[in-house]
C-alpha cells in the first residue's frame, strides 16, 4: 500500500483532497454509488485507468474510511467494493461538481467513452428540480437502461444504491425515454426536465407520482 500523502495543510478541503483528491477516486464513488461492485464491474465502468491504479485507489479508499471490501456467500463467492457512510456523503460533492463542470459537456468527442448510467447524477438533480424527486425512474437512452431512485436525497448517507444498471427492480413510478443530447442540456441547465417534456424531448410513462409530477408541468 502507498504512504498516505497529504498536503499537510490545516484547511478542511486540504484535509478532503488529501482523501479523495487523487485521479479516479471520485469516479470510484460514482461508480459505487450504483451499490456494491465487483473489481472486474468497476473495472469495465472505468475504461483508461489500469489495473494497478484501480487496485492501489481501492485499498487507499478503503484505508480512508471510504469503502468497505467483503466477501459475497455462495454461490457468488466474490470480492465486492462498497461505500460506507463516510463514503456516501461524497454524493452531493459529486452533483455540485457535476453542475460546475457541466459547460464542459459540448458535443460528444470521437474518443469520448460513455455509459448510460453517467446520466444518472443530474437526472436524480434534474428529477428533484421538477418536484418529481420521489420513487424509482426507470431511464431508457440510445446507450442502455439504467434506473434512478429519486427520492436519494444529496444530503442522505442512508444506505442503499444512488440508482443501478439495467432495468427497475421492480415497477418503476415512471419511464423516461430521451436521448443523450437531451441529458446533457439538462445538466448543464439550459432546460429542466418538465420543459423538456412539454416539447416532447422526454416521453414520460407510469402511474406514480413522479410520472405525474413530470405530465402535469
Amino acid at each position: 500500500m502507498s504512504p498516505r500523502r497529504s498536503y499537510d495543510q490545516y484547511c478542511s478541503a486540504a484535509r478532503a483532497l488529501d482523501a479523495v483528491g487523487d485521479r479516479w477516486t471520485l469516479l470510484i464513488v460514482r461508480e459505487l454509488l450504483a451499490g456494491p461492485r465487483r473489481y472486474t464491474d468497476l473495472h469495465a465502468d472505468l475504461p483508461g485507468v489500469s489495473t494497478d491504479v484501480l487496485a492501489s485507489r481501492l485499498k487507499d479508499m478503503e484505508r480512508e474510511g471510504l469503502t468497505t471490501r467483503r466477501r459475497l456467500p455462495p454461490p457468488g463467492a466474490a470480492y465486492v467494493y462498497e461505500l460506507t457512510a463516510r463514503g456516501r456523503g461524497l454524493l452531493p460533492v459529486l452533483e455540485a461538481l457535476g453542475a460546475w463542470g457541466a459547460g464542459e459537456l459540448g458535443e460528444r468527442r470521437p474518443t469520448d467513452a460513455v455509459r448510460a448510467h453517467w446520466f444518472a447524477l443530474p437526472l436524480l438533480r434534474a428529477l428533484r428540480e421538477a418536484g418529481a424527486g420521489e420513487g424509482l425512474v426507470e431511464v431508457r437512452l440510445e446507450e442502455g437502461v439504467f434506473h434512478l431512485y429519486a427520492d436519494a436525497a444529496a444530503d442522505s448517507v442512508e444506505e442503499g444504491p444512488v440508482y443501478g444498471d439495467g432495468p427497475a427492480p421492480g415497477e418503476p413510478d415512471a419511464r423516461l425515454v430521451l436521448d443523450a443530447v437531451t441529458c446533457a442540456a439538462l445538466g448543464r441547465g439550459e432546460t429542466g426536465l418538465r420543459e423538456a417534456v412539454r416539447d416532447g424531448r422526454v416521453r414520460v410513462t407510469g402511474d406514480g407520482t413522479a410520472a405525474k409530477a413530470l405530465r402535469e408541468g
